[in-house]
């Protein structure tokens, strides 16, 4: 799917943020957030063998992102660090049209999007969202069947997704950033929403009411533990924070990763080997990876390399834009600080404070922590 071709009104937000828009009653949000974790799941039930193992390889899908993008790419760090893509993916058949909103084409989207850069010795994690109105160059591609798309300019950053699928949002995401991503990441929407549920939930707390008729979330200012449908309502909430932008939803997102990282290190200490097993059928059929990952002892080899990393050496941020004079719809790069974001992530250093002041929010930082 392309860009939205009727723009949306825009509803007056706070200066320099970009312009909230009104969509169709349950459209559905990205669900990326899940990608990161669920991988990690899957060596907790991988470890059995025979059945449980072709069971669980059986349950992965892959792409062969590194065959079909070619040689024409950043080249690899030698530091010891790594990138990795991660996405979600909204398709609204099978198991995902139930969940409402969204099309029922059959087709899928991308509407955000994380880049995560593991720094070297895996101790610590640097996360940039993109927002997925960013207004991007969008270059030429290749997609996994063979489908070649043209170069655009000016549309936004999920367009990469949905004209190419994964191939084309890492090459998108390569071309904007400058650096190579080594792993891809995605997850479906009702893998995340099934994820939630078999850990029992997410805790957070929230420090105001959050009422959102469009997500259907209504929870009071508290702790609460999420259940898996609403755990979804949150990362999809807009207008219930902040000024309503999809700026203050990654707020949201950024904030429930952590609690959902904080929920996957405590699995397993108190767990029947039943519910792990189930854990990871759930996790392994919610992800795509990459081709490199695409196999059970790769995800354990991956997964085991970033059990130091804790939600408090997590530093998330989005990736700076600005309003888009010409579409209160959209945001564009500010280029002078994505670049001072990017820079320190290819030399392995982190992201700057003077990279993200001043540049667009959302205004919903701080409403959902980790309980």
């Amino acid at each position: 799917m392309s860009a939205d071709k009727t723009p949306e009104p825009a509803i007056p937000g706070e200066p320099g943020t970009s312009g909230p828009r009104r969509r169709p009653k349950g459209r559905s949000r990205s669900l990326l957030i899940t990608a990161w974790t669920a991988a990690g799941i899957v060596a907790l039930g991988g470890a059995g063998g025979g059945y449980l193992f072709l069971r669980l390889n059986d349950n992965l899908k892959s792409i062969d992102i590194n065959q079909l993008l070619g040689t024409d790419r950043p080249p690899k760090t030698d530091n010891g660090s790594e990138n990795i893509l991660v996405l979600g993916s909204d398709s609204r058949s099978g198991a995902n049209k139930k969940l409402g909103g969204g099309t029922d084409d059959g087709s899928a989207r991308s509407d955000t999007a994380m880049v995560v850069h593991v720094y070297k010795g895996h101790k610590k994690a640097g996360v940039v969202s993109i927002p997925r109105d960013t207004l991007v160059d969008r270059p030429a591609c290749t997609d996994a069947h063979g489908d070649v798309h043209p170069a655009a300019t000016g549309v936004m950053f999920n367009s990469a997704y949905s004209t190419g699928g994964a191939v084309c949002a890492v090459k998108t995401v390569e071309a904007l950033s400058g650096m190579r991503m080594d792993h891809y990441l995605e997850v479906d929407f009702s893998g995340f929403q099934r994820l939630v549920d078999e850990l029992g939930g997410v805790e957070v707390t929230t420090t105001r009411d959050i009422s959102d008729h469009q997500s259907h979330l209504d929870l009071k200012a508290g702790t609460h533990r999420l259940t898996g449908e609403q755990a979804l309502a949150l990362v999809r909430t807009r207008h219930g924070v902040g000024d309503g932008s999809d700026l203050g939803r990654i707020q949201l997102q950024q904030a429930f990763l952590k609690a959902l990282v904080t929920q996957v290190k405590n699995v397993g200490l108190f767990t029947s080997p039943t519910e792990l097993v189930d854990l990871a059928d759930t996790a392994t059929k919610a992800v795509t990876t990459d081709s490199e990952l695409g196999s059970v002892n790769s995800l354990l080899d991956f997964t085991n390399g970033l059990k130091k990393i804790s939600p408090s050496h997590m530093t998330m941020v989005t990736l700076p834009v600005r309003f888009d004079p010409a579409d209160p719809n959209r945001v564009v790069v500010a280029d002078a600080k994505a670049k001072l974001v990017w820079d320190a992530l290819k030399a392995d250093r982190a992201v700057p404070r003077a990279a993200t002041e001043g540049t667009a929010s959302g205004g919903a930082k701080g409403v959902v922590t980790s309980s």
